[in-house]
């Protein structure tokens, strides 16, 4: 028989952990010939950094708003209307989601500071009880009262990695890797206004054409959609259709939108 044990890395900067795996035989008499241990590199994606959530959603918004946008002004408005409406929901759009997307990150880091802060006082206030604490944490993960009680004294040694091991455990999430709000801001602005500016294309070129505009966000959103699957590992033919179908309904009820409203005002 054999038995594994795990070891497991982590780089806080770069997000990515990796997973060894070494065999180790239960006598001598099964110990390979080669003495070599078995391996297994397990490299994981970053999703401490925040710039995928941000980049997804704004490429989508921008994607869906601005096509929905020039759908719902080309139904009773000019060409010249259509490209000065496009290109002002693509500004518009791209600050304000850069803005949101930085005020948001900053606000949950600026409360997770401060939950850090309540912590560290705790530790300085009550050691014992908040060692305590931690010997229930890991008892309730499996372990023995023993060992718990024998880990929670070497991780308390270091009130930094202490403290990052009680907040990782209490709130789900470690103070040592909050995402950039900079970062954040500039994935959203990039990307809104990429996907912004695709439904425009053809009219930027001179074609006086909602369907090809149409078309252009279309295929715009089954790009986007095909990405993003990719990142998540999920089939990207289901993310490329639901991003259409979404992006569908919202450009077709603001296209009825807008003939309605030109019809009544026409």
């Amino acid at each position: 028989m054999w038995q594994t044990q795990g070891i497991l890395s982590r780089s806080t900067k770069s997000g990515r952990g990796s997973i060894v795996c070494m065999s180790e035989p239960d006598s001598p008499e099964q110990a390979p010939t080669t003495g070599l241990p078995h391996q297994i590199d397990h490299q994981h994606a970053d999703v401490t950094g925040g710039w995928l959530r941000a980049a997804t959603f704004g490429a989508m918004d921008g994607l869906v708003s601005n096509t929905a946008l020039i759908a719902g002004v080309a139904a009773s408005a000019s060409a010249s209307a259509v490209v000065l409406s496009g290109v002002a929901g693509l500004l518009a759009g791209a600050f304000s989601m850069a803005l949101g997307e930085y005020t948001s990150v900053t606000t949950a880091n600026e409360q997770l500071e401060s939950e850090v802060r309540v912590e560290r006082r705790s530790f300085r206030r009550y050691p014992k009880e908040e060692r305590a604490e931690l010997v229930g944490m890991l008892m309730a993960m499996g372990l023995t009262e023993d060992t718990a009680t024998k880990a929670s004294v070497e991780i308390h040694q270091d009130e930094n990695r202490a403290l990052n091991f009680h907040l990782v455990q209490e709130l789900g999430v470690d103070p040592s890797e909050k995402p950039s709000p900079w970062v954040a801001a500039g994935s959203s602005f990039a990307m809104f206004a990429i996907g912004a500016v695709i439904p425009l294309i053809p009219y930027l070129l001179g074609y006086e054409s909602l369907w090809l505009g149409l078309a252009f966000g279309g295929l715009g959103l089954l790009v986007a959609g095909a990405t993003a699957a990719r990142f998540t590992r999920k089939s990207r033919w289901l993310g490329a259709l639901r991003q259409l179908a979404f992006g569908a309904i919202a450009i077709g009820a603001t296209y009825l939108v807008g003939t309605l409203i030109g019809t009544a005002i026409g």
